[in-house]
């Protein structure tokens, strides 16, 4: 990536990111110079930032949309073929930023979890050292149970490994299969509660503000994070049920 100049001023949050332009020597604006419209070096910012934001949960999804649309034009590389090698090459990095920026934060759970990771918080699903464990051991990553779902993870795991032995042996347990659909639909009610109640915690955070103690901030990303954690290992079960049954539907 092109090296900004030493003359760029960052200040995290804050939608007014100013420096001299490389072209005109004019203040310029986060993207192009306000002075001659020059695309300019992309600046080391977070996805948040670079569309000009605080580091809030509850945004203008809309208004994103609308200023994704409008920098997508301005910077394209197409938009820039007459200008010098150095001026397409940043309109195709500022371009790529933009588009790994707007995905990250039109989904509610990516924004989530793009923010805990500024935060330095890793969920554990995502986590590298993890990942590359279970890769060097040729494992599947293997998650936490979440404490409140042990008894019913515990269940569910013997009534799923009883539908495998069921199927080796071609019989068929009618009552186990409604027990398992049964159990899905309790654990989708479960992501959805989780979901609504990850709502609650965008509007604490969303107060928080420079003069929030530390440890009120903690709490919040603590509460996020264990809530993240647990709704990923419910979607889980479910897809191991929904492939449980298909399987059996496919036998």
């Amino acid at each position: 990536m092109t090296d900004t100049p030493q003359s760029a001023i960052f200040i995290l949050g804050n939608p007014e990111i100013t420096s001299t332009c490389w072209s005109c020597g004019d203040m310029r604006a986060a993207h192009f110079c306000k002075a001659c419209g020059k695309v300019q070096p992309p600046l080391p910012v977070d996805y948040f930032a670079f569309f000009g934001l605080p580091r809030k949960l509850n945004i203008d999804v809309e208004n994103l949309q609308r200023e994704f649309y409008e920098l997508s034009r301005r910077l394209h590389p197409d938009m820039s073929a007459r200008h010098d090698e150095r001026e397409r090459e940043w309109s195709l990095e500022q371009s790529s930023q933009l588009n790994d920026a707007y995905r990250t934060l039109k989904d509610p759970i990516k924004r989530t979890e793009y923010l805990l990771r500024l935060e330095g918080v890793e969920l554990e699903e995502q986590s590298k050292a993890a990942t590359e464990k279970a890769r060097a051991s040729g494992q599947t990553k293997k998650q936490i149970v979440p404490e409140s779902l042990l008894e019913e993870v515990f269940e569910l795991n013997m009534q799923l490994e009883e539908l495998r032995m069921n199927q080796k042996s071609g019989e068929s347990d009618p009552s186990l299969i409604q027990e398992l659909e049964s159990h899905k639909d309790a654990l989708e009610g479960k992501y959805q509660a989780l979901s609504d109640e990850l709502k609650t915690y965008w509007i604490e955070w969303d107060k928080l503000d420079d003069t929030s103690s530390e440890e009120a901030r903690k709490k919040v990303r603590d509460e996020m994070a264990d809530l993240l954690n647990r709704r990923s290992y419910i979607r889980n079960l479910v897809r191991d049920v929904n492939d449980a049954l298909s399987n059996l539907a496919i036998g």
